[in-house]
């Protein structure tokens, strides 16, 4: 199953704001989302630059992995 990971900058642009802090870092899976501060790939990966066709998020550039992900 493809596992996609991204950096929400508007999560971090809100934490700043707000002075909160909140988990950033979404990693995109077939039927859920998590949400996390801290991701680890085990195995391959590849980081993807799409500026013209970005994830229906927005995200213009994300990590792309079939290998187990773990997040806290």
């Amino acid at each position: 199953m493809l596992t996609r990971i991204h950096v929400n900058q508007h999560v971090i642009k809100a934490n700043r704001k707000h002075g909160r802090n909140d988990p950033p870092l979404t990693v995109k899976e077939y039927k859920q989302n998590r949400k996390a501060y801290e991701v680890t790939v085990h195995g391959p990966s590849r980081v993807v630059y799409q500026p013209d066709k970005p994830l229906s998020c927005g995200a213009h550039v994300w990590i792309e992995t079939r290998a187990k992900v773990t997040t806290s």
